[in-house]
């Protein structure tokens, strides 16, 4: 691999567009080429950013041998494809979360991965967010006692429209797989293994998830709760309760600038800023893995992924959502 490492992008929507832009502010990556089925709009990524390739296909780029790691931009169901069309190429990649529409695909893909012996990743970005790493310190610190509990939401008031992606179930709509992830994975990296749920919505007129809360139990102690919404906007906070005090991820918890902890000794706020979009951080993981060797992060790892994906699954059933092919 040479110093900078070149990055392929599959798609050219809006969190392409994040994700180019973290690749700009780093020194040892590269944006190389954007693929999309729509020639003119992958020429026209590729002008904005300064790639020097464009392709009309995903398969030219995969077929790119300049091309050292792929960031899978597309709609939710179209992730699954594309993921084992990247492993059969050789290419490793970071995957736009929800990895997968589902546990069944999830596991495909990463088995295809483990044996073929190539580096994948979901793009949960939250995880590498500078405020987020410290949280986990001062919870690893103490500084709230043991862990007990954890509250997170993320809504906005999204207007309806069937053909939209957030709407439309053939693309793997609804407010769960596009923002619930995010409380889900917050309560999965504080509290661990998830061991019972139960989840209650209200789904729409096209058949996916508009509003959705589900309570998590863990392996290990403890309970959390998720509110996730595409009718109302919601204080986009996460709280960490412990048994001597709390945790405050101040908004947007999923990339915050701010904690506040409170215990015995009184509050105090911490500033924690991250650079740029908060992308970069990312990035940094999967250039750092290639460069050792690695086939997975350990920091965001697949059996991560997969045990997100089947606790999606359990609340999509619980709620009655079911996606095309399901």
């Amino acid at each position: 691999m040479q110093d900078r490492v070149r990055w392929g992008i599959l798609g050219t929507g809006g969190i392409a567009r994040q994700l180019a832009q973290a690749l700009a502010e780093l020194d040892d990556a590269l944006l190389y080429g954007v693929a999309s089925r729509d020639a003119a709009k992958a020429a026209a990524f590729a002008g904005e950013f300064g790639a020097p390739r464009h392709y009309g296909s995903y398969a030219d780029l995969l077929a790119d041998p300049q091309i050292d790691v792929v960031y899978i931009a597309t709609p939710h169901a179209q992730h699954h494809a594309l993921l084992l069309d990247c492993i059969a190429a050789g290419k490793p990649v970071l995957c736009e979360k929800p990895f997968t529409l589902n546990a069944r695909q999830g596991a495909e893909a990463i088995a295809l991965a483990r044996a073929r012996g190539v580096f994948v990743m979901e793009a949960m970005w939250t995880r590498f967010i500078p405020a987020i790493v410290a949280a986990q310190d001062l919870v690893a610190a103490g500084e709230i006692g043991r862990l007990q509990g954890l509250q997170a939401d993320f809504g906005f008031c999204q207007p309806f429209d069937a053909q939209h992606r957030t709407f439309n179930p053939a693309l793997g709509g609804g407010a769960l797989l596009d923002i619930g992830i995010y409380p889900l994975a917050l309560a999965q990296l504080f509290l661990g293994p998830i061991s019972a749920i139960s989840a209650q919505a209200e789904v729409g007129q096209s058949g996916v998830d508009e509003q959705t809360s589900f309570s998590l139990r863990h392996r290990d102690g403890g309970i959390s709760q998720g509110l996730c919404s595409l009718r109302s906007r919601t204080p986009w906070e996460a709280t960490l309760m412990g048994e001597r005090g709390t945790l405050r991820l101040h908004s947007p918890m999923f990339k915050p600038e701010r904690l506040t902890v409170h215990n015995e000794q009184g509050s105090r706020e911490i500033a924690v800023p991250h650079l740029g979009n908060g992308y970069r951080y990312e990035v940094e993981e999967v250039n750092r893995c290639l460069r050792a060797g690695l086939r997975e992060s350990p920091r965001m790892p697949l059996d991560d992924t997969l045990a997100a994906l089947a606790a999606m699954d359990e609340i999509r059933r619980q709620i009655g959502v079911r996606y095309p092919g399901e």
